[in-house]
């Protein structure tokens, strides 16, 4: 994707554009510093050029983060850090971060995100702070990734979620580079088609990608739901395939899949997948292996 030309609007890869039939092709992956080692050896198996997210976990540098798009740069995929605005002390930490990330790791795409902490621990109180300083287009950031909530938002009203995604992806837009909306991941297909056909209603017709949990064991799962206040009711994981009496084992989301692409059509616009590996960046690529060969079967 790019942008500046076509009045500034993003332009969509052809590859957003095949039938949703191959659904679970130009996936793109969440990988944190300390699993590079991981995603070296599973490298070979992942397509290339497939942009892999560097998530800004607490406790690691801006060195590390730096090192690990570098990293995703060489093995031949994109990489996209992300940018914790609360997180960030100052302006200048931030721009040593994003000019170290351009310059030793060909960035051209961020994810920006308010973060965790309730307070900002410097001048940035969330991500629209961030995208006005003009830093990442001046940086020659091309792609602005920004968070899609499906299920809601732990602090945020659904009125509030819509307004304040709108107008990140305008200001984005009037920066000239493109918008793209990664979605926290769910365990019901029926959240998200709704939310995509609300987000089309409104005009936002940019790519998005859902988010969704790699296979892991049941426990960790649940617990990374309750972690990131995504619905997990025993009627939602039980579609899913989760019994809340059986914790024990391992899940996948087949079903999730199968029934996301069952449900998608050209009303719901441009979308692909991302991948959260909570059971290991292996287990999942073993995963989708496995099932683009049964789809392709079938």
């Amino acid at each position: 994707m790019s942008a500046g030309a076509n009045g500034g609007r993003p332009i969509v890869h052809p590859a957003w554009l095949a039938p949703h039939e191959t659904l679970i092709e130009g996936y793109s992956l969440e990988v944190t510093a300390k699993d590079i080692d991981a995603l070296i050896a599973a490298a070979p198996r992942i397509w290339s050029g497939a942009p892999i997210a560097v998530p800004y976990l607490p406790n690691e540098s801006h060195e590390a983060r730096v090192a690990a798009a570098k990293a995703v740069r060489e093995l031949g995929f994109e990489p996209m850090p992300h940018f914790s605005a609360r997180r960030i002390e100052s302006r200048e930490e931030f721009a040593r971060f994003l000019h170290s990330a351009v310059r030793e790791a060909g960035v051209e795409r961020c994810f920006v995100v308010a973060g965790d902490p309730a307070e900002p621990e410097g001048p940035f109180a969330d991500s629209m702070a961030m995208i006005e300083t003009g830093a990442f287009e001046a940086a020659g950031v091309k792609v602005i990734g920004v968070g899609g909530h499906p299920e809601g938002h732990p602090v945020m009203s659904p009125a509030q979620c819509w307004q304040a995604l709108e107008t990140k992806c305008a200001a984005i837009e009037a920066r000239s580079m493109a918008p793209l909306i990664v979605t926290q991941f769910a365990f019901e297909a029926d959240a998200i088609l709704s939310w995509l056909q609300e987000l089309r209603a409104r005009g936002l017709d940019y790519p998005v990608r859902i988010g969704v949990p790699g296979p892991a064991g049941i426990k960790t799962l649940i617990r990374f739901a309750a972690m990131c206040g995504v619905g997990a009711s025993a009627a939602v994981l039980s579609k899913y395939g989760i019994s809340l009496g059986r914790l024990v084992g391992p899940a996948g989301p087949d079903r999730f899949l199968d029934a996301l692409r069952k449900g998608l059509g050209p009303e719901h616009g441009a979308v692909r997948l991302h991948f959260y590996p909570f059971g290991g960046i292996a287990k999942t690529i073993d995963w989708i292996t496995a099932y683009a060969a049964r789809r392709a079967a079938s």
